[in-house]
């Protein structure tokens, strides 16, 4: 982005009323981040403004990179076609021509850790604060966004409580915390005395992140970053000797299965969870194992009845 204000003629000031425009609109900064990067390639392609592009110009465009190697990003491609055309509509020009083509959705099911993979990782992490990042996640089933904003004032040790503020979708819910985590917080915050935060990051390397155009320092973000609490993840099941496929998003996966598993409600994990849509929650449905229709292969059923009949086992 700093490199088409600098090639681009009025890009600087095109970027400044995006920005605006999607933030009075209620979207969020990495939202606009996201867009951004997408519009400011093109405009380093042309060399000029998109919203200045004729709707020739733009399908070209779209062309060259679905043919700029032979399994083109569908998420870059969709991504550059949503950024143009949010940028041409706040503008106040056309984009009707910008067509989205049907593109199709892989449906995969999440990976889920077992109970006593759980376990092993919050045995493994050395540090409680590590401990503690795991614990939260895994115990009350919250995104990466909402681990990192936790504030002391959002904890209620008495109610066993942890009170989830602005999560996705701007929305706040409660989640139980356990008597095992609140042990492990009310230690970590005597030992480290957060003031407002409940992780802090590494406070030089933000302080020593310069914002080029200004010279001035950037807004200082004390929070845990997100790089920061995948790395742990990462780090301590590669430790714990887990051989899936382990992001920060699969501790949450892990609560909402679990507890559908020990009969908690889906109506009830579904606010939980945050969820909008009772359609997001029910994917678990299809990985969770319930007591009372635990899934079994019939060649188990069929060795269980015919070697009892038959004294042994068949030959």
């Amino acid at each position: 982005m700093n490199r088409a204000c600098i090639e681009v003629e009025g890009f600087a000031e095109l970027l400044h009323r995006f920005e605006r425009n999607i933030s009075i609109l209620g979207r969020s900064p990495k939202t606009f981040d996201n867009y951004a990067r997408h519009v400011a390639a093109m405009a380093l392609h042309f060399k000029m403004l998109p919203t200045e592009l004729d709707p020739e110009q733009v399908k070209d465009y779209l062309f060259e990179l679905q043919q700029r190697s032979k399994t083109p990003s569908q998420s870059y491609f969709k991504h550059t076609v949503y950024g143009l055309r949010f940028l041409l509509k706040t503008e106040g020009l056309p984009y009707d021509f910008l067509h989205l083509p049907s593109i199709s959705k892989v449906k995969k099911l999440p990976v889920i850790l077992s109970r006593e993979e759980i376990w092993r990782m919050l045995q493994t992490a050395d540090l409680l604060k590590h401990k503690l990042v795991i614990g939260l996640i895994y115990g009350c089933g919250l995104r990466c966004m909402e681990v990192r904003n936790i504030e002391l004032s959002h904890l209620d040790f008495d109610r066993k409580m942890l009170h989830i503020v602005q999560g996705k979708g701007k929305k706040d819910r409660y989640v139980p915390l356990s008597q095992h985590l609140i042990r492990g917080l009310q230690t970590f915050i005597k030992i480290e005395n957060p003031q407002q935060y409940l992780f802090n990051g590494n406070q030089n390397r933000n302080i020593e992140e310069i914002d080029a155009s200004t010279t001035h320092t950037k807004d200082f973000d004390s929070r845990y970053s997100q790089r920061g609490v995948q790395w742990v993840i990462k780090t301590v099941c590669r430790k714990a000797g887990i051989s899936k496929e382990v992001h920060t998003h699969t501790l949450r996966h892990s609560f909402a299965t679990h507890l559908l598993e020990d009969g908690v409600s889906i109506i009830m994990v579904q606010k939980l969870l945050g969820h909008e849509r009772i359609e997001s929650t029910m994917e678990y449905l299809h990985v969770c194992q319930l007591s009372d229709q635990k899934p079994h292969s019939p060649l188990d059923t069929v060795f269980e009845l015919c070697s009892k009949k038959q004294g042994g086992n068949p030959k």
